[in-house]
């Protein structure tokens, strides 16, 4: 299945080619910068104990929201319009006291959808059937209902959950694209995440941008190079425009 949401960074048109490389066997499926989880919502399930995690709260909001109170995200969506002037609202009230858990969800969820590339800030113009979204939630309450739901910082998280039997699916932000997300996570971060992953129990599979400084970050792993076409190129039929990235593993 799909995704509900597009986020940046999104693993929509590479999801295949990273589930192809997992291992045949693990008891525990982590996704340590989950996003919009499409690696996640590609199976069914991928094992027996899984785990989603990001660190952006309103995005886990969104998520556990949508796991254990869905049909009453889909209630509060039914009073949504796709409009202009409630995106900016959404956007200006989004840090103020008083909402619900519930309602804050469905505002967040709006304002990913609504927004141009998903990128949280600027009003997309484009129509969305809304009442179609809605009732795609219905199944993803149902992926939901068996996946642990996490909000901590990757080492934590890397640090609570490594077992012999895991595999960690890790999507960081790009080297030098920092600044698009919400999350701080500076250049010496990159090495940091490289020495912990050195040291796990578990497997790791690893997903970056294909440049200089990745490569020698991690040349004593398994690098496979692999391209896809630019998410926004393909929306504006620029598709022959591919963007190069990593794909990273420990075994």
């Amino acid at each position: 299945m799909n995704s509900f949401l597009s986020w940046i960074g999104g693993k929509r048109l590479l999801r295949a080619e990273i589930v192809k490389r997992f291992p045949p066997n693990f008891g525990r499926y982590i996704e340590v910068f989950g996003g919009a989880g499409w690696v996640l919502f590609y199976r069914d399930k991928h094992a027996e104990f899984e785990v989603y995690n990001d660190l952006n709260s309103d995005l886990v909001n969104l998520f556990r929201c949508v796991k254990n109170h869905c049909s009453e995200v889909q209630k509060e969506l039914s009073y949504i319009l796709n409009c202009r002037e409630l995106f900016e609202d959404y956007l200006a009230q989004n840090t103020v006291r008083g909402l619900t858990d519930i309602q804050r969800a469905a505002r967040f969820f709006m304002i990913i959808k609504n927004s141009y590339g998903s990128n949280c800030r600027n009003y997309g113009c484009r129509p969305k059937d809304i009442m179609g979204m809605t009732n795609y939630l219905n199944q993803v309450q149902q992926r939901l209902s068996r996946v642990v739901v996490e909000n901590k910082p990757y080492d934590s998280l890397l640090d609570v959950y490594d077992r012999p039997a895991a595999l960690f699916y890790l999507d960081p932000p790009y080297y030098g694209t920092e600044k698009y997300y919400s999350a701080v996570f500076q250049h010496e971060e990159h090495a940091k995440l490289r020495e912990i992953l050195l040291n796990i129990k578990g497997k790791f599979i690893l997903t970056y941008n294909d440049c200089t400084q990745v490569r020698e970050l991690y040349k004593n792993f398994n690098i496979v190079a692999v391209s896809r076409s630019n998410n926004l190129n393909i929306r504006y039929n620029y598709a022959d425009h591919q963007y190069k990235e990593l794909i990273i593993r420990n075994y």
